[in-house]
């Protein structure tokens, strides 16, 4: 599954962690998040997050 990255933080939603913390289990793919889920470190949404290039 692919990573994506906080454009405003830097922050790297690991689909294989998940965001346990906001509710998001592991193995949850960054399109399954809802619509709402905001970034856990600097609060944009997912309209600021782009797909990360390894």
């Amino acid at each position: 599954m692919e990573k994506y990255i906080c454009t405003v933080c830097d922050y790297i939603y690991d689909p294989e962690k998940g965001d346990p913390d906001s509710g998001i289990e592991p193995g949850t793919a960054f399109k399954d998040i809802p619509e709402d889920w905001v970034c856990p470190l600097c609060g944009v949404g997912k309209e600021d997050f782009e797909k990360l290039e390894e």
